[in-house]
């Protein structure tokens, strides 16, 4: 990448971990909040903390319709607008129903698809792979400094700082828009970010697609509903004091990044997902089963590591799974619901994370996570592979008037492409293959 690509590929990548980091900071810190707002039960705290998926399911995919027609940044500095609203409210807020419309607002800032969207316009069509990872990179930065900052701010100035923080970083979001990243002046047509209408239908009759839908659907469901309760989990051992829970939650992420090492290491090497998806999953029932009647120091942070095992891999392997099984140039369109379906997932954790603390009774939650993440798997057994399937994004030659046709037949006669999209205006084709046959030199 020049340094322009570099320059905005940080500069995006630092708007992801500031939203990110507003929206994780409160998830492992909420729970044991519930005295710090008037009127609060441990439903309204669950629904508090899940509210925000359930505004950000609803206004993803049009946030990034909106984007093509608006212009991206105008529809990035509405969203943080919103973002920063919702902060505010929520950290003036006397009781829970103040905390939880700041948190749905805070959720209406939904500009993820947006900025990646943005992110496509500023990079070459060779680059974006690297620029996504850039950006892939803050995410999972952001989900570790929130666990580590979250619950230690909170501790020294008390929950509402951490919401006046997520505001005073929305206000540098808007002065890293407008002042580090560049306007483009072209928005492209990048069918692996759009999302198209005309391809709805495709995708919502794909199986294959609508079990990974339910994946990221239940792991953030189980991610959020363990959350309700990870915090009352490191109290009842008597051994974690409440100061020290971001220091616990740093060591069990660090050790769960060691465990999932050799399986990323030899899916690289095999290409076999589907075992590594059976294992990550049924590790999951063993940590909700674990969890479902142990209150031990050692088994509570063994049960909860496994977890963070669990869904650091799978965060990272789903995604790559939509990619291979999307057809050429619909990719856009499967992640717009892909990423719907997970924020769904949150709001679904939260709620019944919070009602099932209603009755305090933490061991029947892990009970209905246990049954759940094991009806996953069962799903998950009769899933297809999908290995040697990729995408490819290949930027061509001038095209010439009415040679769109020849182009795609040449490429579809390649051998190994299984599947191609030509977009004449931008000389680019996006590409089904299977890397078992295909030569990236061949075209």
């Amino acid at each position: 990448m020049n340094r322009q690509e570099w320059r905005a590929a940080l500069a995006v990548g630092l708007l992801y971990l500031i939203r990110m980091m507003g929206l994780f900071m409160v998830i492992p810190v909420l729970p044991i909040a519930e005295d710090q707002f008037n009127l609060s039960t441990p439903f309204l705290i669950g629904i508090a903390i899940g509210v925000h998926g359930f505004t950000q399911a609803l206004l993803q995919i049009p946030f990034g319709l909106m984007s093509d027609r608006f212009g991206r940044k105008k529809l990035i500095t509405v969203g943080l607008l919103l973002f920063i609203s919702g902060s505010f409210i929520a950290a003036f807020s006397q009781n829970v129903y103040g905390l939880i419309a700041g948190r749905a607002l805070q959720g209406c800032g939904a500009i993820a698809s947006t900025l990646l969207a943005l992110m496509s316009d500023l990079t070459r069509v060779e680059q974006r792979t690297k620029s996504m990872t850039v950006i892939g990179v803050a995410i999972a930065i952001s989900f570790g400094i929130a666990l580590l900052v979250g619950p230690a701010l909170s501790h020294i100035y008390g929950v509402r700082s951490l919401f006046l923080f997520s505001g005073v970083s929305g206000l540098l979001g808007l002065l890293i828009l407008y002042t580090i990243i560049p306007t483009p002046k072209l928005m492209t047509q990048n069918l692996d970010l759009k999302f198209q209408m005309a391809r709805v239908r495709e995708a919502l009759s794909d199986f294959s697609f609508l079990r990974l839908n339910m994946s990221t659907l239940i792991l953030h469901y189980l991610l959020i509903s363990g959350f309700c309760v990870f915090p009352l989990l490191f109290d009842v051992t008597g051994e974690i004091d409440r100061a020290e829970h971001s220091f616990y939650y740093l060591i069990l992420l660090i050790a769960s990044l060691f465990v999932i090492a050799p399986f990323i290491y030899f899916s690289d090497r095999w290409h076999q997902t589907k075992p590594i998806f059976l294992i990550m999953v049924g590790s999951c029932v063993c940590s909700s089963l674990l969890l479902t009647e142990v209150r031990s120091f050692y088994l509570v942070l063994l049960g909860i590591g496994l977890f963070f095992a669990c869904f650091n891999l799978l965060e990272t392997m789903l995604p790559s799974e939509v990619g291979k099984i999307s057809p050429a140039g619909a990719r856009g369109t499967y992640m717009g619901f892909f990423m719907t379906s997970q924020f769904f997932g949150f709001f679904l954790g939260g709620v019944m994370g919070g009602w099932m603390l209603v009755s305090r009774d933490i061991s029947f939650l892990f009970a209905i996570n246990t049954v759940v993440a094991f009806c996953w798997f069962l799903i998950l057994m009769t899933m297809a592979q999908a290995d040697n399937i990729e995408s490819r994004t290949i930027q061509l030659a001038e095209i010439r008037n009415g040679s769109a046709k020849e182009v795609l037949k040449e490429l579809l006669s390649t051998r190994g492409v299984l599947d191609a999209v030509v977009i004449e205006q931008e000389n680019v084709a996006y590409l089904k293959v299977d890397r078992s046959k295909f030569t990236d030199g061949s075209i």
